[in-house]
């Protein structure tokens, strides 16, 4: 399999506590990864790290087949686009300035391209942002905030999309637009990971689960195999169990 993402050994320590231990996994391209985990199981640091932002103590990252190391900033940033868990609400930007800094790796001097502003245009739309881009950011509710901060990574046009839980402070349908929307990128070639702790939004959009305890990936499965092994599911609760939809697809009820 041609992997876009690759990380083997992963390992990274705030203090005296060890985050990740010898973290691996692959990624390729098509691929629609969920990253779970209980509060403190190292996920956004493991984004954190992947996006470049901060810096392993030991293992291997591979992007493109390339070590991470090798690419400079710029191009890294061509390639990976990353929606943090939180940014400062007091921006003091326009929505649509906003989305058009995810343009920067791509642009000349600062200056955007008419197509810059196609792109701009487009994912603001498509994230159901794009009424609000002369709004300040710092004007707007968290789900709004939340929609513009993903059309900046749409913008950004990388191969890899890192999102740190991006159905944070939105409604139902918002949060099932999201996730649809990631949805349609793996489908055009992209590799996308995004942090929930929503388990049935994961299983219904996702092509894989990662389940990350004890610092490394624990579990690794297709959602359709989500019955064969449930095990997984004592990570996150006792209360939980696993069924099926009308459909056939799995689902998970509390208890």
């Amino acid at each position: 399999m041609n992997h876009v993402l690759a990380i083997d050994d992963l390992s990274f320590s705030h203090g005296t506590r060890e985050v990740l231990k010898l973290a691996t996994f692959q990624a390729a391209p098509g691929e629609f990864l969920a990253l779970l985990g209980v509060n403190g199981a190292g996920k956004s640091t493991l984004l954190d790290i992947l996006a470049g932002l901060r810096k392993a103590d030991s293992g291997a990252i591979e992007v493109e087949g390339r070590d991470q190391r090798q690419w400079k900033p710029r191009e890294l940033a061509q390639r990976i686009s990353h929606l943090p868990q939180a940014v400062n609400a007091s921006l003091p930007f326009t929505s649509e300035q906003l989305v058009a800094m995810g343009r920067y790796p791509h642009t000349d001097r600062w200056f955007e391209s008419e197509e810059d502003h196609k792109l701009i245009q487009s994912s603001m739309e498509r994230t159901n942002c794009w009424q609000h881009r002369h709004r300040t950011f710092s004007t707007l509710s968290g789900g709004e905030r939340q929609r513009v901060l993903l059309a900046a990574c749409l913008a950004q046009s990388a191969s890899i999309l890192l999102l740190d839980e991006p159905s944070t402070f939105l409604d139902i349908e918002q949060q099932l637009h999201s996730f649809s929307l990631l949805q349609e990128e793996s489908q055009r070639g992209k590799v996308c990971i995004a942090v929930t702790h929503d388990l049935n939004l994961a299983l219904t959009h996702c092509t894989r689960i990662l389940v990350l305890a004890a610092g490394v990936v624990k579990y690794d499965f297709l959602p359709s195999q989500a019955h064969e092994d449930q095990d997984w599911l004592k990570i996150f609760s006792p209360r939980l169990r696993i069924d099926r939809t009308s459909a056939g697809a799995p689902w998970i009820w509390y208890q």
